[in-house]
């Protein structure tokens, strides 16, 4: 485990000092303000900007981006970025750093960011953020801002606003945000197919001010708005829209209309991820093992067995699937995609490959004449 998780233990039970400190109305008042702010500046900043270049900013409002969000105490922006480079390259695959589907949802929530093995920063995933000295110095020094932070809250009102102030809002903004590397991909509604399990969450999105529109943010990664209809609330893209009015940001990215009717044509890593949780649907090792029960019993040559296995799908579920039977699987799995047939076609390959070479195993041959002879 990593040594930091005792700090961030600390930060929690220190709220609880609000029993000696008291709640102010200043103090209280300050905990909103900051949750707001530095919500916006996680969204805006460590995600939509550093993370995806998002849109374009000046080189003075990135540095004030990238102080307000390491004032929340998610470490660099450096770091932040490019471990969620990494998520949207794997995403809710086993090299996934954070995967409710294969390490659960405690760990996905929390747990993750205190391994030693997540510690480090692949400067390579963001050296295009790397170049910059003054976020290099940032990085070197990630507790910096939140520790200037703490400070003017004490400084503003006394221990309430460092207790209530500051330490209530970060530990708000901590769970808020982890939500939906846990939550939004847990609970919701999926309008795209993006080979993973992100879903749109309107709770979550109003409570990060737009993070929650998870599933559409995985079908368009660059986008500045991910509410991608009226009605879909999305407070960080409506107060990029106001500072861009003004100059502060510009160029922001919108979703293609092909996207926003849902008749992209998936990429290449979407289809494969697809096809391989459409595959996983079937038992391979049982299908290897009736072809192996069948060839025993009839005689038959592998090529014939499968044929008839085929032929014989319908009868039982240990049978090879039909290539019709896969796409009926797949209409229930996802949702309507233009890529259907193309995901129905991968998964096929998958599953034959998978159980020819299951065939090819001494031990699978050993275990179905075992059977056989039974």
């Amino acid at each position: 485990m990593y040594p930091q998780v005792l700090p961030f233990l600390l930060i929690h039970v220190g709220c609880v000092a609000a029993i000696w400190s008291g709640v102010s109305w200043q103090a209280a008042g300050l905990c909103v303000a900051l949750y707001w702010l530095r919500m916006f500046a996680i969204t805006a900043g460590y995600h939509r900007y550093f993370s995806h270049r998002a849109y374009a900013t000046s080189r003075v409002f990135q540095f004030i981006l990238a102080f307000l969000a390491q004032s929340s105490a998610q470490k660099s922006v450096l770091w932040w970025a490019a471990k969620h480079r990494h998520h949207h390259l794997h995403s809710d695959t086993a090299q996934d750093v954070h995967s409710p589907r294969h390490k659960g949802f405690l760990y996905s929530h929390v747990g993750w960011i205190f391994y030693r093995q997540h510690d480090g920063t692949d400067l390579v995933k963001v050296a295009d953020l790397a170049s910059y000295p003054e976020l290099m110095w940032l990085h070197r020094l990630e507790l910096l801002p939140a520790v200037v932070l703490a400070g003017l809250c004490f400084i503003l009102a006394g221990w309430s606003g460092l207790v209530v102030g500051f330490l209530w809002s970060t530990v708000l903004l901590y769970h808020a945000t982890f939500c939906i590397n846990s939550l939004a991909h847990v609970h919701g509604r999926k309008r795209y197919v993006t080979g993973d399990d992100s879903r749109n969450n309107w709770l979550l999105a109003l409570l990060t001010m737009g993070e929650g529109w998870h599933n559409n943010h995985h079908a368009y990664q660059a986008s500045a708005r991910q509410g991608f209809y009226w009605y879909e609330i999305d407070l960080t893209y409506y107060v990029l829209v106001i500072l861009s009015w003004f100059g502060i940001v510009r160029d922001l990215k919108m979703p293609p209309a092909q996207v926003l009717r849902n008749q992209q044509r998936l990429g290449s890593r979407v289809v494969r991820q697809a096809a391989e949780q459409l595959a996983a649907r079937f038992d391979s090792e049982r299908i290897a093992l009736a072809i192996r029960t069948s060839i025993h019993e009839t005689e038959l040559s592998v090529r014939d067995a499968l044929a008839l296995l085929q032929q014989r799908a319908g009868e039982r579920l240990s049978s090879m699937p039909t290539r019709d039977q896969l796409l009926a699987e797949a209409q229930r799995m996802f949702v309507k995609t233009i890529s259907l047939d193309d995901i129905v076609d991968r998964a096929y390959e998958l599953l034959n490959d998978s159980v020819g070479l299951l065939l090819a195993a001494p031990a699978l041959s050993t275990q179905a004449k075992a059977e056989g002879g039974v």
